[in-house]
């Protein structure tokens, strides 16, 4: 069965510079129903216009990955990353015990659009580490690209939690059945475009909570983006 919340269910931020939409409680948006689903706490969805950014500010034990969608991001650390991640880019920081970063777009006529997600971690405490990587569009193209993962396999960046993120593009006649793993629970998020699933039509920003094993068929895809996430079996992050 889908769960489905749509993309105008989501909370709003409009700071000027930056416009969010937060599928999950965060900051000043929060909503009981929509805390969070299993070790998936955050999926925020950020509009940054240019010359604009969030200032260094502090994290602990939250594995965090940015998904750009359009334009550059770029990012520094206290561990002394610097780097500027562009569509197609993964990145990924484990805060562990604790570390301080920037985010900005340092294009002053272009607008960066990210998703910043959060997962909560296995483990406290532990040491902080980066790593980014590049997943090209067609290494997407009508299929489900493992991104994300404990081990890091396939390629994929590692995370730490039972975890594991694909994400596919569907245009058209393209694609896609992903069966989950018996006792997991899935959600998917269409970050652009439009999909069908199991015949349902999805939007840009719409979210979906699966709870069962049945399969799921991906089609009639408009310039669609989504994330899947293979997920532990329980409601609410912190409770697993």
């Amino acid at each position: 069965m889908l769960n489905i919340t749509h993309a105008n269910q989501r909370g709003v931020a409009n700071h000027g510079w930056l416009r969010s939409r937060h599928t999950f409680s965060f900051g000043g948006y929060y909503n009981p129903d929509q805390i969070g689903f299993s070790d998936l706490r955050v999926i925020n969805d950020d509009r940054v216009d240019g010359g604009e950014g969030f200032g260094t500010h502090p994290h602990r034990d939250m594995e965090i990955f940015s998904y750009v969608l359009e334009g550059a991001l770029s990012h520094r650390d206290t561990m002394g990353n610097g780097s500027t991640i562009r569509p197609g880019d993964v990145q990924m920081m484990s805060a562990g015990s604790g570390v301080a970063h920037s985010e900005f777009n340092g294009d002053r006529d272009e607008l960066v659009h990210f998703l910043q997600i959060w997962i909560v971690p296995n483990v406290r405490n532990a040491e902080p580490r980066y790593a980014e990587r590049n997943f090209s569009e067609q290494d997407k193209r009508g299929r489900l690209r493992l991104i994300i993962s404990p081990q890091g396999d396939d390629g994929s960046l590692e995370v730490r939690q039972d975890v594991k993120v694909y994400a596919g593009l569907f245009d058209g006649d393209e694609t896609a059945t992903y069966t989950p793993p018996k006792g997991r629970y899935t959600y998917v998020h269409v970050a652009r475009g439009t999909v069908e699933l199991n015949g349902e039509t999805l939007g840009d920003g719409d979210g979906v909570r699966i709870r069962d094993d049945e399969p799921l068929n991906f089609a009639r895809g408009d310039g669609a983006e989504v994330l899947l996430f293979d997920l532990r079996p329980f409601e609410v992050p912190g409770l697993g």
